[in-house]
């Protein structure tokens, strides 16, 4: 164990010192939390702005409760010049028009922004179908019950800690493995380490040691930023990420030792580690969801190791499920260290030269 320790220290005394693995490993990634929790925390339903031109008696004779309601989903204002109004529409400063004659709504929207325009027709549609429940008088058939799965408490910042924190934790454990090991190799300190008393299991462990410290600490930086500065609240299953944070570093330290093994130079691990990572994360949902994406992109993104270290993550720090969440996850990113550890064995060389 001695030798074991003294290289677990010797190994995290060099990680503090060098301030650029400091700042890729910690302090860039806790950059975007605070970007991303400053952009999006807070963040209330967007409304939909609504000229109003003339009167509009279904908006203006609403009930009381009903006027409130409208004015939690659209923000409207009035004019009496609808050539103007439709203007504003037209150039994006508003979202629709509507007026009214006899019994007639109508809307004028943009099909410029399809999402927009689709949202306001939608809530105008309902408003228009409550008013004629109203003037017949008869009950509706069909009643919709909706209700949130998750806890109310959630935020935009517990989905976005989770992805982030999963590419910190790809970031610091990949490029110290792919950087250190070309700086062991160029220095001699491989060679070094190979004449030495010194079992290569203890190299290993100790390497491996570091690496999870490091995402430990990564970890808990991430959930006190979040927690103290956005209001992250955890799920109470919230521990089971444990055994994630172990298996995905294991996986990136294999990559890292994958990019150290065929690089000769610094420059050349840390460029290959980032053109590795880089895409990875915008590929496994670390800075947006992918629910959106084509399918053929969701499907290529389950190759990925950060995809299901970050959906592992999502499941047991946020949706609040239980142990079966990260066991897929955890076998696929065993599965992954153990392949490319492979390869990195049969590529690895001692010597520079």
């Amino acid at each position: 164990m001695k030798p074991f320790a003294s290289l677990a220290l010797a190994m995290a005394k060099g990680f503090l010192r060098d301030k650029m693995a400091l700042f890729f490993a910690v302090l860039f990634p806790l950059m975007f939390l605070v970007l991303f929790g400053g952009l999006f925390s807070d963040q209330d339903a967007p409304k939909s702005s609504v000229i109003q031109v003339g009167e509009v008696a279904l908006l203006d004779d609403a009930p009381k409760a009903a006027q409130k309601a409208y004015d939690d989903v659209l923000d409207i204002s009035e004019s009496d010049d609808r050539d103007a109004a439709i203007a504003q529409v037209r150039e994006g400063d508003a979202d629709a028009v509507i007026t009214q004659k006899g019994g007639r709504i109508h809307l004028d929207f943009s099909a410029a922004d399809q999402v927009r325009s689709g949202i306001v027709q939608s809530v105008v549609q309902s408003i228009v179908q409550n008013a004629n429940v109203q003037a017949t008088g008869e009950q509706p058939r069909f009643e919709l019950a909706t209700d949130q799965v998750e806890d109310d408490s959630l935020t935009t910042i517990q989905y976005l800690t989770p992805g982030l924190l999963g590419w910190a934790i790809a970031m610091g454990a990949t490029f110290g493995a792919a950087a250190n090991l070309v700086v062991w190799r160029r220095e001699g300190m491989l060679r070094k380490l190979r004449l030495a008393p010194i079992p290569t299991s203890s190299i290993v462990c100790s390497r491996v040691a570091v690496s999870i410290g490091i995402a430990a600490v990564q970890t808990v930086i991430f959930i006190v930023v979040a927690s103290v500065f956005f209001g992250l609240q955890m799920s109470g299953g919230a521990w089971l990420s444990i055994p994630l944070l172990v298996c995905g570093t294991l996986a990136f330290m294999a990559i890292g030792l994958f990019a150290g093994s065929i690089s000769k130079t610094e420059e050349g691990a840390t460029g290959l580690a980032n053109f590795i990572i880089l895409p990875m994360a915008f590929l496994s949902g670390s800075f947006f969801p992918l629910d959106d994406a084509p399918g053929w992109l969701r499907t290529v993104s389950e190759i990925f190791p950060l995809k299901h270290l970050n959906e592992g993550m999502l499941d047991v720090m946020v949706r609040g499920e239980g142990a079966g969440a990260i066991v897929l996850p955890c076998v696929i990113l065993l599965a992954i260290t153990a392949v490319l550890a492979a390869i990195s064995a049969k590529l690895f060389r001692w010597d520079a030269v």
